[in-house]
């Protein structure tokens, strides 16, 4: 038979999850699509309690928030510019602005709140990296998850290279397992197949490699426990590599033939879950696929 695709194949899953598992989510927006249809399924899951998040080290500065639970002071909030009036902070994305400074503390101390309590007694970690460019913020100094629209002229844009990125995600797993107080915690990185077209095509895949190669070096440096039967600290799911190999056709893309459409959204989904849920836990995936669609129907009546 005619060969029409070059399938990627996945690895056992060595983390994996279950519906048992407390989930959090972190990442680019391929994070909040692939976590919003698990939380459809029934999932505990919470996605990116501070918006949307590209970069790794912007992840890092989140989970060392959720680590410490330091609430976010006047002195953290900025205005948008770009002639939006509204007050956020370069570590929120901003859905989390609002019109004055005390409304923006309240909303994101909040948000604060209620993730650190889940990131706390959470079982798995899912990341998900978007790029390896990242801007730095000159007067303070550090990588900013958000520019706020404002004046180029007041950040320096770096790259991350592959070293960097090992380190940043080498410091995100040494602080869950030495915060106190705080469940242990197995991770699932993966890279988004969103391309980054803002950065040119060379630029992008440059960008991509990054991230790939500093995952793998990564997972080839942690130790795993064989007293445990063997426990694992971090596994990696192929994204990146099923939209790019598998279903390399602009037909699985949106309309800016950037982003994946829906379908590939939920072609991710299933391949995620086909490879990382028990199969002793399927029944139950399949009964909340039904209880979601009862619901959908119901209120779309």
């Amino acid at each position: 038979m005619l060969k029409l695709q070059t399938p990627v194949t996945d690895e056992p899953c060595k983390v994996g999850i279950s519906y048992n598992d407390k989930i959090m989510m972190l990442g680019s927006c391929f994070t909040d699509n692939i976590g919003t249809q698990l939380t459809d399924y029934g999932f505990d899951v919470l996605i990116n309690p501070f918006g949307t998040l590209y970069n790794p080290v912007s992840i890092l500065r989140s989970i060392e928030r959720l680590a410490s639970g330091k609430q976010f002071e006047e002195e953290d909030c900025v205005q948008i510019g770009a002639g939006d009036e509204r007050w956020c902070s370069l570590s929120h994305h901003t859905s989390f602005a609002a019109a004055t400074k005390d409304e923006f503390l309240r909303k994101a101390n909040s948000a604060l709140e209620t993730a650190r309590d889940h990131f706390m007694a959470a079982d798995k970690i899912i990341i998900t990296l978007g790029t390896s460019w990242c801007f730095r913020h000159i007067a303070k100094d550090f990588i900013v998850s958000n520019c706020l629209k404002h004046n180029a002229s007041e950040f320096i844009r770096e790259r991350l290279s592959s070293v960097e990125v090992t380190d940043t995600l080498n410091r995100i797993i040494d602080i869950c397992s030495s915060t106190e107080g705080c469940k242990s915690k197995q991770f699932i990185f993966t890279v988004s197949p969103i391309r980054h077209f803002k950065d040119g095509a060379h630029g992008n895949q440059i960008s991509k490699s990054a991230l790939l190669l500093g995952i793998d070096d990564l997972m080839r440096s942690l130790p795993v426990d064989l007293s445990m039967n063997p426990h694992y600290t971090a596994d990696y799911f192929p994204a990146y590599e099923i939209v790019m190999d598998q279903l390399r056709d602009y037909r699985f893309y949106a309309e800016d033939m950037c982003h994946p459409s829906s379908q590939t959204v939920s072609y991710i989904r299933d391949r995620f879950l086909g490879w990382a849920l028990p199969a002793s836990e399927h029944p139950l995936l399949q009964e909340k696929i039904r209880e979601f669609k009862r619901n959908q129907h119901i209120q779309k009546q």
